[in-house]
């Protein structure tokens, strides 16, 4: 059994928490990410579950047993963080069977996992090469094939594309999906990425100051947001908040259009949005601008399809735009946290 539990887990460095008092069950073979930005405990969390950091208090379970005193090798686990760790003195193919020697598993057995894993990851040109002779994204994913052939209880991954570029990097997180689903393994992944958290998770943890704001799958986290920090971490541009007396009223870029682009016959809501500039990415065009009634300086942003049919907005246009009742969120402007208005779809 591969489930991850965390019980009021908490880290402090000195006085500061960088975890605080978190509960969270990862499930047997899912793939959960941890995201959120930098300090935010993510990476102190995934070392605790690791062993290489101890709890200031609070349980981690792994399976059916509380492994708090456990050193990593007894639990189940294999890892792969942003340091590589490679052996400089070995040629890849040894890297990545040391775990597999170290266990007396036979020759034949680690040459077979080697290829597999080799193959899995497209290095198998590289498996004569020495780490030096390789391309930061390289190693990693030598690193990556490293922890793959442990067939782990426990995968826990620390940023491990972050030295690939972006063609790599969607050419490796579509192989470690679909590796993770083939074998079934519990998986932990943690990034600042929210392409990465979307595209892999099968639920993702949003942690924010050593909290955790929220976990859910990924379309729950972007479409209904826990309160205002996980409506603005999600989403490229994020979600749009508005000063509406004791509340915050929040939609999505793409929920916020002309108003001949909305459904007839249902009455939205309506703002007159100045165009500030606009840019055009291709399939789609990101307006940026201010709303009448807001306060000076703050900019909002709506993203529209390049291939609808609309009226000309130019930059430096005022015009009226809509969004639909059931796309209004609505959260206390005092604690950030979501109002039940907003599951309701109607105006406060």
């Amino acid at each position: 059994m591969g489930q991850v539990v965390a019980r009021r887990l908490r880290k402090e460095f000195g006085d500061v928490a960088a975890v605080d008092g978190i509960d969270l069950e990862v499930r047997d073979g899912e793939f959960m990410v941890f995201l959120g930005p930098s300090g935010c405990g993510k990476t102190t969390m995934l070392r605790m579950i690791a062993g290489l950091e101890q709890p200031t208090s609070g349980d981690i379970v792994i399976g059916s047993s509380v492994v708090n005193g456990l050193p990593p090798r007894s639990r189940g686990i294999a890892m792969v963080f942003q340091g590589y760790g490679l052996y400089p003195h070995l040629k890849v193919r040894d890297n990545i069977a040391f775990p597999l020697r170290t266990q007396g598993m036979a020759r034949a057995v680690i040459e077979m996992k080697v290829a597999w894993a080799a193959g899995i990851l497209g290095i198998t040109r590289l498996l004569d090469r020495k780490p030096r002779q390789l391309s930061g994204g390289e190693q990693q994913r030598v690193a990556l094939a490293r922890a793959l052939v442990r067939e782990p209880t426990v995968f826990l991954l620390d940023e491990p594309l972050s030295n690939l570029d972006a063609k790599l990097r969607t050419s490796a997180r579509n192989e470690i999906k679909e590796f993770q689903r083939d074998v079934g393994t519990t998986t932990i992944y943690v990034t600042h990425d929210q392409v990465e958290a979307m595209g892999l998770g099968d639920r993702i943890a949003v942690l924010e100051h050593g909290k955790l704001r929220q976990v859910g799958t990924p379309s729950q986290i972007y479409e209904d947001p826990a309160d205002t920090f996980v409506a603005t971490f999600l989403g490229a541009p994020p979600m749009n908040l508005l000063e509406r007396g004791e509340l915050i009223e929040g939609f999505r870029p793409e929920n916020f259009l002309h108003q001949d682009l909305q459904q007839k016959g249902i009455e939205p809501a309506r703002y007159s949005f100045k165009v500030q500039r606009i840019e055009y990415l291709g399939n789609e065009r990101v307006l940026y601008g201010f709303i009448e009634g807001q306060p000076d300086g703050h900019e909002y942003t709506a993203r529209i399809s390049s291939h609808v049919s609309e009226p000309v907005l130019r930059e430096g246009g005022t015009y009226p735009f809509t969004v639909h009742p059931k796309d209004l969120k609505y959260f206390d402007k005092s604690t950030g946290k979501r109002l039940a208005a907003a599951r309701n779809g109607g105006r406060a």
